[in-house]
């Protein structure tokens, strides 16, 4: 056999529309700026070798690492080695590792050192004889945002960002994506000069998490939640991403930044859409992120801001049985910094299906615990037959999606207590990944980087989710820097009391996780 053709083998026995088989990346490399960070030595790395490990990746797969230090190649392979010893999430194989280890490069250099780019290109022009990558490449830009625009141009005047006929070149993109909505325009601006938008893919990684998957699943692979998915049932939707740990060296990245922008811009936004949007026509990336994109389009700050929002910051404490400080106490913030560790606002989604359903945002650093959930509470039953002392134990039915950690989904309901009395009280029935499947969930960054490499952008917000996004934040983030401060709260405790009163002006509470 000759020709094109020669190069294309299909299998007889698979079919090409089963979802149900894993998809393997075809022959390509993968570029990471910014190796020498936090994100790449515990998760880019590691996911990596994992997906090798499961033989999702081709065998001529390439890596390479792009930095200042005076690395040669095999300095470089010794660091990936290290990082996948140490946190890999499936065990270690020396085979897999000597194969992906043949395509592990390194080059030397800055962002703005037009040389180094040269050395790049002729590094991947290597790679796609020696390991046969046929010029497909992604380049994960796992920097500072204020890089971005830097990286963008020097992969545009490197000619690195055009593909010839068949290949591919893709650019991937690690939040904060701009810290507001003129900038994330700018930023989106520089990039799609570089990169058309379908070949860009913005990480957040909450969406590679496989219970944020498992909401469209539980919604519409079920006939059971949809009929009450809706404010006729729906008496308001909490989503909680709360943190134990503090800010501890990370001065430089947080201050300015501020919960509402590190969090609630991005991964509770999205699991906002994904709880609120209407039922795709199809699971194709293009009918998702429409879907998504109705649900922004439609959701705004509820108001008055004073009222429907707070802030805090966190002061010193007890947490995990040991002493900790304050926010102003951690080295590298200021002791009057404005910055807040804890962020909640509520959002009304102007839709008939939600039309008064209030969705309360909440996030922070240093709370009681770190879990994130999405909780749907529903109404009352109009009316109980049950005196009132035989329902004093009762609450509000929930269905609360366990995101991080013990992933799953509990459904709260009222039950009648063992006895001759007549007592309703609240019981839980659960459901947890780790007891209902054998096989353990894949780590996020491992589903998101095999999405990249196949080009399925299904889980990547595009420009206008983006910028939706910022245009939804921007007005209480203008209220609170025109008005007072944080207010503080101990370490270990779950936030500033303004956020208790902020629920309770509208009779409800926040849940205890």
């Amino acid at each position: 056999m000759s020709g094109p053709a020669a190069d294309v083998w299909i299998n007889p026995l698979r079919d090409s529309r089963d979802r149900r088989l894993p998809r393997i990346a075809g022959p390509c490399g993968l570029v990471i700026f910014g190796v020498t960070g936090d994100l790449a030595r515990k998760k880019l790395m590691p996911a990596v070798y994992d997906l090798a490990n499961r033989g999702l990746l081709p065998p001529g797969f390439a890596l390479v690492g792009f930095a200042r230090r005076d690395w040669a190649d095999q300095d470089f392979a010794q660091v990936v080695h290290d990082a996948v010893r140490e946190h890999s999430r499936t065990p270690f194989s020396e085979d897999v590792w000597e194969q992906l280890a043949k395509g592990i490069r390194f080059v030397h250099g800055s962002f703005d050192d037009a040389d180094a780019f040269t050395e790049l290109s002729n590094t991947l022009d290597a790679l796609d004889r020696e390991r046969g990558t046929r010029g497909n490449h992604a380049f994960y830009l796992s920097v500072p945002p204020a890089q971005f625009p830097t990286v963008c141009e020097q992969l545009s005047r490197s000619g690195l960002a055009k593909s010839a006929d068949g290949q591919w070149r893709r650019v991937v993109i690690e939040k904060p994506f701009g810290h507001d909505l003129e900038s994330a325009r700018e930023l989106n601006a520089v990039v799609n000069s570089v990169f058309p938008e379908d070949m860009v893919f913005r990480i957040d990684h909450y969406l590679g998490k496989e219970t944020v998957q498992n909401i469209l699943a539980l919604r519409f692979a079920n006939q059971l939640f949809d009929p009450i998915w809706n404010a006729h049932y729906v008496d308001h939707v909490q989503i909680t991403m709360a943190e134990d740990i503090g800010l501890g060296g990370r001065a430089g990245y947080y201050d300015g930044i501020g919960a509402a922008r590190d969090v609630i811009q991005n991964h509770l936004l999205q699991l906002l859409a994904f709880t609120a949007m209407e039922e795709p026509v199809s699971f194709e990336p293009s009918e998702l992120q429409a879907e998504k994109i109705k649900v922004l389009s439609a959701t705004r700050l509820a108001e008055p801001l004073d009222e429907t929002t707070a802030r805090g910051q966190y002061a010193g404490g007890w947490q995990g049985g040991r002493k900790v400080v304050g926010l102003l106490e951690e080295d590298g913030f200021a002791k009057d910094s404005k910055t807040e560790t804890y962020a909640a606002i509520t959002l009304e989604v102007d839709t008939r299906r939600w039309a008064g359903v209030p969705f309360y945002l909440r996030t922070g650093k240093r709370l009681g615990r770190r879990v994130t959930e999405i909780a749907v509470v529903f109404k009352r039953a109009p009316h109980l037959p049950f005196d009132a002392t035989m329902t004093e134990d009762l609450g509000q039915n929930a269905l609360v999606i366990r995101v991080q950690p013990d992933e799953g989904v509990t459904m709260r309901f009222g039950s009648k207590v063992p006895g001759s009395s007549m007592e309703v009280r609240d019981v839980n029935m659960d459901f947890s990944y780790g007891e209902a499947f054998t096989e353990s969930s894949p780590e996020a960054y491992e589903r998101l980087i095999l999405d990249v490499l196949l080009g399925e952008p299904s889980l990547f917000p595009v420009n206008a989710e983006v910028e939706l996004s910022w245009k939804i934040l921007d007005p209480v983030l203008d209220h609170w820097a025109a008005h007072g401060k944080p207010e503080p709260y101990e370490a270990g405790t779950w936030g500033p009391p303004s956020a208790q009163e902020m629920m309770r002006r509208t009779g409800r509470e926040w849940r205890r996780p």
